[in-house]
C-alpha cells in the first residue's frame, strides 16, 4: 500500500474514532490527539511566519522607518474616539487568544479595539547599552535579535511568546532577578498614546509618575508603543550547579543564602514535594568543558524539569554548562511542566526525537481551540498561579501552597523589589528580597474548589504583603485588590490625565468576572 493510500486510512480511521466518541469527548479526554495532529504543525507555520517577517523587516530596515507611521494611526484612531463621543472604554485590538493568559477578557467585546501592529526591534544603541523595541516584541524574538551582537537583557523571561508590552504592563521575572528586579525595572523609559490622543515618552526623570505607575497597570492609563530595556553583554554559556536538599527547613534556608549571593547570576529552586527540592545556581561564562556542554534547548533532549529531577533521584550535585540562549528559555519546550498534562508521553524519547521539534504548541492556540468543557475544567481543577512573597516569608508560604493545593513542582524564583513608587513595592523603606513561587498543575488536595481555595491563597498573600500575578485567575473583591496593591499613584494619574472615561480600572480588566 502506498504512503498515500496508508495516511488516508488513517485518517479515515481516526474520523471514524472521533465521530464514535464525539468530538467534545475526544477533546477533553485526549486532547492530545488535536494537539499533536493539528496544533503542533499550526504552531510551526505560526513560527515560520513570525520569523520571516523578523527576518524581512531586519533585511530591509523597515522598522524604525514604519514605527513613527504606526503610531500615528493608533493616534488616529483615539481621536476618531473622541470625536464619537468617547461612549465606550478603549482597549487593545489583539485578540484575546493570542496573549499568554490562559483567560480571554470579555471586555474586548464591548470596548473599543485599538489596533496596534508593533512588533519589531527599533534600535540597538550600544553605546548607551539600551535597545528600544516595539511592545508585541516577543522574549524569543529578542534574544535570538541580540545574542548575536554580543548583548542580551538582564531579565529575560521564560517562555518564548512572551512579549515586552504584557510584561510590562502586567510583570515578568527570572532567575536573574535577585540582582535586577522584575522585568520592569530592567527598562528605562516608556512611550505612550494617552486618551487624549498624544505621544508621551516617561522615563525616572521625565514624567517621572507615569513610568512608575505603568508597570502592573494592565493598559487602563495608555496604549504602550516603545519601551526601551537595558542591554548587558551576552556571553556563550551558563555554568550551571545543581544541588539537592531535603527537608523544608532545609531548602529555604539553602534557597535564602543563594538568593543573597549576588555572585550568582542566575538561581532557581523546583521543589517537587514538600521535603525535596533541588536549587540551581548558573553564572555566565565564556568558556565551558566541553565533555560537560548540555544543549538542553535541542529539540530532542529530556524536558528541562524532568532533567533536574534526575539529581534529586539519584541524589548527587552536578554542574554542567548550557548554552546561555538555551537556558534563557529552558521551560520553553515542555510550557514549565504544564505540557505533560496535554501530552502525557510528551517527554518520552520516541517522541521527542520524531516529534519532539514541534514542540510546544501555541498557548494561544490552545486557548483558541479548548472549547466550554475544557474551559471549565481546567478552571475547577486546575491551577496557574504566581504568588510574590517576602523571602522572609517563604517556609510558611510553601506550606500553604502545599495545604491548600498540593501541586508539584512549585517553581521558586527570587528577585529583589525596589522601594519604587508604584502598584508593587515593599512594605518598608527599602528594598526588600522577594520570591516569586509559581504553581502550574491539578491541585492534589482533597476537597480543592477553585474559588475557596484561591481566595484562601490571596488572604495569605495578603497577609504576608505578597502579591499576585495579573495574569492568572483572580477571586479578590475591589477592595482586597486594593488591599494587596498600592493605588495611590496610579488613580492619582487616571484623574489627572481623564482616564477613567477611556479605560476602566485595571481590577475590572483582570477579576475572575471579566475573564472567561
Amino acid at each position: 500500500m502506498s504512503p498515500v493510500w496508508s495516511l488516508g486510512a488513517g485518517l479515515l480511521l481516526l474520523l471514524l474514532w472521533v465521530r464514535h466518541r464525539g468530538l467534545e469527548a475526544v477533546l477533553v479526554h485526549h486532547r492530545w490527539v488535536f494537539v499533536c495532529l493539528f496544533l503542533l504543525p499550526l504552531s510551526i507555520l505560526f513560527d515560520v511566519y513570525y520569523q520571516l517577517r523578523a527576518w524581512a523587516v531586519w533585511r530591509l530596515h523597515s522598522a524604525p522607518r514604519l514605527h513613527a507611521q504606526r503610531v500615528r494611526h493608533i493616534q488616529a484612531q483615539v481621536r476618531e474616539w473622541k470625536d464619537e463621543g468617547s461612549k465606550r472604554y478603549m482597549c487593545t485590538g489583539r485578540p484575546g487568544w493570542l496573549t499568554v493568559s490562559l483567560r480571554v477578557g470579555k471586555y474586548k467585546k464591548t470596548h473599543k479595539n485599538i489596533m496596534i501592529n508593533l512588533m519589531d526591534v527599533l534600535e540597538v544603541d550600544s553605546e548607551r547599552q539600551v535597545v528600544r523595541v516595539e511592545p508585541l516584541v516577543t522574549m524569543g524574538q529578542l534574544t535570538a535579535y541580540l545574542n548575536p551582537m554580543g548583548w542580551t537583557v538582564p531579565v529575560v523571561p521564560e517562555l518564548d511568546d512572551l512579549t515586552v508590552g504584557g510584561l510590562i504592563m502586567g510583570t515578568g521575572i527570572e532567575s536573574s532577578s535577585h540582582i535586577y528586579g522584575l522585568f520592569q525595572h530592567t527598562c528605562v523609559a516608556y512611550e505612550l498614546v494617552l486618551a487624549d490622543g498624544s505621544l508621551v515618552r516617561c522615563s525616572p526623570t521625565e514624567n517621572s509618575d507615569l513610568f512608575y505607575a505603568v508597570p502592573w497597570s494592565c493598559g487602563t492609563l495608555g496604549f504602550l508603543v516603545a519601551a526601551e530595556i537595558k542591554m548587558i553583554p551576552a556571553k556563550k554559556y551558563v555554568k550551571i550547579h545543581y544541588e539537592p536538599v531535603r527537608g523544608l527547613q532545609s531548602i529555604c534556608e539553602k534557597f535564602t543564602e543563594e538568593s543573597k549571593k549576588k555572585e550568582n547570576s542566575f538561581v532557581e529552586g523546583l521543589v517537587y514535594s514538600l521535603e525535596e527540592a533541588v536549587i540551581m545556581t548558573g553564572v555566565l561564562t565564556d568558556e565551558a568543558e566541553p565533555s560537560k556542554i548540555n544543549r538542553i534547548g535541542n529539540y530532542y533532549k529530556p524536558w528541562f524539569f524532568k532533567h533536574v529531577e534526575k539529581y534529586l533521584k539519584d541524589d548527587r550535585t552536578g554542574t554542567e554548562y548550557i548554552p546561555a540562549r538555551h537556558y534563557y528559555h529552558r521551560h520553553t519546550r515542555s510550557i514549565f511542566w504544564e505540557l505533560q498534562d496535554i501530552i502525557p508521553f510528551g517527554n518520552n524519547p520516541v517522541f521527542r526525537y520524531v516529534f519532539g521539534w514541534m514542540v510546544p504548541p501555541k498557548i494561544s492556540l490552545l486557548k483558541l481551540t479548548q472549547g466550554e468543557a475544557i474551559r471549565k475544567l481546567y478552571e475547577q481543577h486546575h491551577v496557574v498561579q504566581d504568588m510574590l512573597v517576602p523571602m522572609k516569608s517563604l517556609e510558611k508560604s510553601i506550606q500553604t501552597f502545599h495545604d491548600d493545593l498540593n501541586v508539584y513542582p512549585l517553581w521558586l524564583c527570587p528577585f529583589i523589589l525596589p522601594n519604587n513608587p508604584g502598584m508593587v513595592h515593599p512594605k518598608g523603606d527599602e528594598a526588600e528580597l522577594y520570591v516569586d513561587i509559581g504553581a502550574y498543575g491539578e491541585p492534589k488536595r482533597k476537597q480543592f474548589e477553585a474559588r475557596a481555595s484561591m481566595r484562601q491563597m490571596e488572604k495569605f498573600v495578603r497577609s504576608v504583603h505578597g502579591f499576585q500575578m495579573l495574569y492568572a485567575d483572580c477571586y479578590m473583591t475591589r477592595e482586597e485588590f486594593w488591599d494587596m496593591f498600592d493605588g495611590s499613584l496610579y488613580h492619582k494619574l487616571r484623574e489627572q490625565m481623564n482616564c477613567k472615561d477611556a479605560f476602566p480600572e485595571v481590577y475590572d480588566k483582570i477579576c475572575k468576572a471579566a475573564r472567561h
